[in-house]
């Protein structure tokens, strides 16, 4: 959510009430000649509105339940109220008494998005929720019934998480973090200062916070690591090689700080200052022993070239800007790293970028693409073998209605490519097909892999759009498969909300509720996914997950991943009848001969499908020799 946090940053620094005017959607654009908008006809088209008793659409997803956000991280819309009084002051908001009475919804409305809920991670039978006031840990052993371990209070957005053994990393922007978590904020601008970046505070934190989770109820922070614009997401990196420290790449998109503040920042462009915090990311350096160590150990210039230039790429002259004009590309919305891989996919804001990360701490730059129809590269995916490579494109920074039927359906989208080498070649766009209303945040976000073999299967979420699984194996022909959507929870008037991400993990979809809570799914069979592929999916277990640090999934080679091949094979036709029967018999029994059997019969079947021919050739090593 970019702009949205970017503009909540600069509302800390230069609060005014014309900041809250009327929250009425903007008329409807009009469909630009030539391209397609979202499905009216879609069942989630004119879902009822509601906080909690909006109405629902599912097809090929269970909804098991939604465990409503902890009181912590709720705010009262009663302005008198002692907490509503306390969170205007830590946002740095005056006396409001003087405010315009019709403008006060559009406040409330602002003190719920300081108390959204962000990105996730997992650890066993744990999950952790950031919020941008902190972050939530649950017990999720029984996934359909999540309990609540802690609440802790921590502002400063936007709250993304990680962990790695006993730690636990989180992600400060916002001018309202301090050092020691405390929620109360600093002194408001006075009237008649400068617009610009807040005055300087020693007690401000922007950068990344570390807590010692070993008691997992009372989390210890044990490391406070500043830089110089804060950190709207970061990516935890584990070196194969290294096994004493994990680093963390740093991304910041809000405002460089003053010097006075941390020195050495400086926001000026390159040509006034060569040393500027703008056109860089950060590496941090996390000792596993000694966290309190941690420290920056490089700003690598990753948007430069050979000749030394620092501002070398530029969007492709983006729909979204009015001008036309090429803008310079100066940050990382997000990076997911593929360690095995030794690359990283980067998405920033102007380009889908590739990183050589075999260094970690060196990462170069390269591969970098462009598109005039994204507006803001925001997050990427690989596929489980790396072939490919999915960036979504945040267009309206996530607080935008970017779903209707006037919105086309290759803007907000995600963009599909295949990767040869270190170069990158467009395949496709995929945009959730249903049109959403005025009142519905809608766009690309944050989602994951579903572990179904012998596909590439992603979850992801939509903001109000809500939760699509697509099947990109084709990559030029992705399609949905499966979905949940709720109506928009306001009916007149568009309020934050949704899901942020929908992380698949050791068998259910969890979601990241905006404004609601965490909810959590599973898959259920229909025509484009059988029982066998979801059984052989929930096969593969992790200890923890953390979807930027992207892991390769391995399958057990056994009979229950055969089945979830077979019928595969079965779906595409690439085996007749009577011989799927004949295999599906051999498995059923169990029988070591007739399996062989049948694994040389299936040696010799031909296709022009590499899909068809990667599965062909799993299902016969297994059925040559299954594990037990």
């Amino acid at each position: 959510m970019y702009r949205a946090l970017l503009t909540l940053s600069l509302l800390f620094c230069a609060f005014s009430f014309t900041a809250f005017g009327q929250q009425q959607p903007k008329p409807a654009p009009t469909l630009p000649p030539g391209m397609t908008g979202s499905d009216a006809s879609d069942p989630r088209a004119k879902l009822s509105p509601g906080m909690f008793d909006a109405g629902e659409a599912a097809f090929g997803l269970k909804h098991l339940t939604l465990f409503k956000k902890p009181d912590t991280f709720k705010i009262g819309s009663n302005f008198d109220d002692p907490k509503v009084q306390k969170a205007l002051v830590g946002f740095g908001i005056p006396d409001i008494s003087k405010f315009p009475k019709e403008r006060l919804p559009a406040l409330k409305d602002f003190l719920d998005a300081g108390f959204d809920n962000t990105d996730m991670a997992f650890q066993g039978n744990y999950l952790f929720q950031g919020n941008y006031h902190g972050i939530g840990i649950f017990d999720i052993a029984e996934p359909a019934n999540p309990k609540l371990l802690t609440a802790m209070l921590c502002p400063g957005g936007q709250g993304d998480v990680s962990v790695y053994k006993n730690l636990m990393f989180m992600s400060v922007e916002g001018a309202n973090g301090r050092v020691d978590c405390g929620d109360q904020g600093f002194p408001p601008r006075q009237p008649g200062q400068p617009a610009g970046p807040p005055a300087p505070q020693k007690d401000r934190f922007r950068g990344v916070r570390i807590f010692d989770i070993s008691d997992i109820k009372a989390p210890k922070q044990v490391a406070t690591v500043q830089t110089c614009r804060g950190s709207h997401t970061h990516t935890l990196v584990v070196d194969p090689k290294d096994k004493s420290n994990v680093y963390i790449y740093v991304s910041g998109t809000s405002f460089v700080r003053q010097g006075e503040e941390l020195a050495g920042c400086s926001g000026a462009l390159p040509d006034k200052d060569p040393n500027t915090a703008l056109f860089r990311i950060e590496v941090i350096k996390v000792p596993v022993a000694s966290p309190q160590d941690a420290k920056v150990v490089n700003s690598p210039r990753i948007f430069g070239d050979e000749t030394g230039k620092i501002n070398a790429l530029t969007d492709a002259g983006s729909h979204d800007n009015p001008s036309g004009r090429p803008q310079e590309t100066n940050q990382c919305h997000d990076i997911t790293v593929y360690s095995e891989l030794g690359l990283a996919a980067g998405a920033c804001a102007g380009n889908g970028i590739l990183l050589d990360i075999k260094d970690p701490v060196n990462p170069k730059r390269v591969e970098a693409v462009n598109d005039k129809n994204y507006a803001y590269w925001h997050s990427a995916s690989f596929s489980n073998d790396g072939s490919k490579v999915i960036y979504t494109d945040e267009w309206g920074g996530g607080g935008g209605p970017k779903c209707r039927t006037t919105d086309p359906n290759i803007w907000g989208a995600d963009a599909i490519f295949n990767r040869v080498g270190n170069k990158l070649q467009f395949a496709a766009y995929y945009k959730l097909p249903a049109a959403q209303t005025d009142q519905e945040n809608c766009v690309a976000h944050n989602g994951s892999l579903i572990p179904v073999p012998g596909r590439d299967l992603k979850v992801q979420s939509w903001y109000q759009g809500g939760i699509s699984v697509m099947d990109f194996t084709d990559a030029a022909h992705p399609i949905e498969i499966a979905y949940f959507d709720r109506g928009p929870i306001n009916p007149e008037r568009l309020i934050s909300g949704g899901t942020w991400s929908a992380y698949w993990y050791n068998g259910y979809i969890y979601s990241s509720e905006i404004a609601r809570g965490l909810d959590v799914l599973e898959l259920t069979p229909s025509k484009f996914l059988t029982q066998n592929e979801i059984d052989a999916a929930k096969q593969v277990r992790v200890a923890e997950l953390n979807v930027q640090n992207q892991e390769r999934i391995v399958w057990p080679r056994n009979l229950t991943t055969a089945k979830a091949y077979v019928d595969q094979l079965e779906r595409s036709n690439a085996l007749p009848a009577d011989q799927v029967a004949a295999v599906r018999a051999a498995i059923d029994s169990g029988d070591q001969k007739a399996l062989k059997k049948q694994a040389g019969a299936l040696k010799k079947v031909t296709t022009k499908s590499a899909n068809d021919l990667h599965r062909l050739k799993e299902l016969v090593a297994i059925l040559e020799k299954p594990a037990k």
